[in-house]
């Protein structure tokens, strides 16, 4: 009887202790740890065998080749998976460690970030000029323009430049002082995943003139635009004093211990480590693996504002949480609360423009079909996509971090599978569906 009686308070007590979240779920802890789904009270296999559905069709569709999956909630990590292999191959499988290229998340986990921190310092101005901070463009049609309007995109700047495509004549042969077949002392940068070369100058003469020419577009309003990117880590190299890929390191992604999250990756990881992007096939006329999938950071040698990043799910989510936990990692403050809320607030909310400074937010209005969010994702949220497949989301008002990486644009960047088939948006309703019970 005793026997019994202890063996009946031992699990009474057990359960008060796992069942401790009912009364602290909106407890947030300031680094990620992981936890059981049940942990926070989300039905574990509703979860899985949703999520192994969306995504097993997903990668049987050709929507891509495989996947990373993370999320968390108020910093507790509860589900964290990969699927696939990082080619149809099938020959290595994904692993949670395996890196991926997250092209445009780069604007925000890196440039965004390095500008939030310039603005928190008092260093820069949203609303100063472009002109301002790049003399050469004073006499430009973009001198006027602010920040603010650049980061939110709301600019009338165009949206890209096929650089390549306008270092070329007709004939296809390359313009003088551009790009070369052959390495020489004037062509020393040789055009990461190929074999071209690319003007010591190029940066200087060819690509700050294209974006300082291009035509504006008629009437203000938004349209989602990179162009200014490219010359960002130029202006944060000027405030800081420190290389733009050094000023990431230094004060965000080392102290923080997010070891893969960086360009060029190809210096400290081998190539079964990284997950192949695209075969190149009018461009660089290769398979592009380890190697930055965009053009314009591909001729800047891997190392823009614009993309260039690669990661893993958990190294970059850390990064994400710090801003859901306003600006604090493992006891550290990085940023100023008051500086995140600014940058990610709704800037031109009355002109139809959703977009924060730098990151993406919810549709004004919300539609199934362009989302590639869930419905039920806050006002108040935000984050951003990858034209490779990627997409990360933080929710504050929900404590929610979404981390989805994949290689979509593989073997072609003509695949549209992961749209069409709303594999991410998926996930994420399944998700909030799953929060929703837990608050029953």
């Amino acid at each position: 009887m005793r026997r019994i009686t202890f063996c009946l308070l031992l699990s009474l007590l057990s359960a008060v202790s796992y069942a401790q979240p009912i009364f602290d779920t909106h407890r947030s802890v300031d680094s990620l740890i992981y936890v059981s789904p049940n942990y926070l009270f989300v039905d574990s296999i509703a979860l899985h065998t949703g999520i192994d559905s969306i995504v097993h069709r997903a990668i049987s569709e050709g929507a891509f080749p495989g996947c990373q999956i993370l999320l968390a909630q108020h910093g507790q990590v509860f589900y964290h998976q990969s699927f696939g292999y990082h080619t149809y191959d099938s020959m290595i499988a994904v692993d949670n460690a395996h890196l991926y290229d997250l092209a445009s998340v780069t604007k925000i986990a890196a440039t965004t970030l390095a500008l939030m921190k310039l603005h928190d310092e008092g260093q820069l101005d949203l609303d100063q000029t472009l002109a301002y901070y790049f003399p050469y463009l004073k006499r430009s049609n973009k001198g006027d323009i602010t920040l603010r309007k650049v980061l939110a995109h709301q600019s009338r700047i165009r949206s890209w430049i096929p650089y390549y495509e306008e270092s070329q004549r007709r004939n296809g042969h390359y313009r003088r002082k551009t790009i070369s077949q052959d390495s020489s002392v004037n062509y020393p940068y040789r055009i990461p995943g190929s074999d071209l070369f690319l003007h010591k100058d190029y940066y200087e003469r060819k690509l700050k003139r294209m974006i300082k020419r291009s035509k504006l577009y008629k009437e203000e309003g938004y349209v989602y635009s990179g162009l200014a990117f490219y010359l960002f880590p130029e202006l944060i190299e000027r405030l800081s004093g420190q290389g733009f890929e050094e000023y990431l390191t230094a004060n965000f992604y080392l102290p923080i211990g997010s070891t893969s999250l960086g360009f060029t990756p190809l210096h400290k990881y081998a190539l079964d480590q990284i997950v192949p992007t695209e075969i190149d096939s009018f461009f660089r006329m290769a398979p592009l693996h380890g190697v930055v999938h965009d053009e314009g950071a591909a001729v800047m040698q891997g190392v823009s504002g614009n993309a260039g990043l690669f990661s893993n799910s958990w190294d970059l989510a850390k990064v994400m949480q710090m801003w859901l936990n306003d600006g604090v990692y493992a006891g550290q403050r990085y940023l100023s609360d008051s500086v995140i809320h600014e940058f990610t607030r709704c800037q031109y909310c009355e002109q139809g423009n959703r977009r924060g400074l730098g990151f993406d937010k919810p549709l004004i209005e919300y539609d199934q079909i362009k989302s590639s969010v869930a419905k039920d994702a806050s006002p108040n949220s935000y984050g951003h996509s990858g034209f490779t497949g990627t997409l990360v989301w933080m929710d504050p008002d929900n404590g929610l971090l979404f981390v989805f990486l994949s290689n979509r644009v593989y073997p072609t960047r003509d695949n549209k599978k992961i749209y069409e088939l709303n594999v991410r948006p998926d996930i994420h309703n399944l998700v909030y569906e799953l929060l929703k019970k837990q608050k029953s």
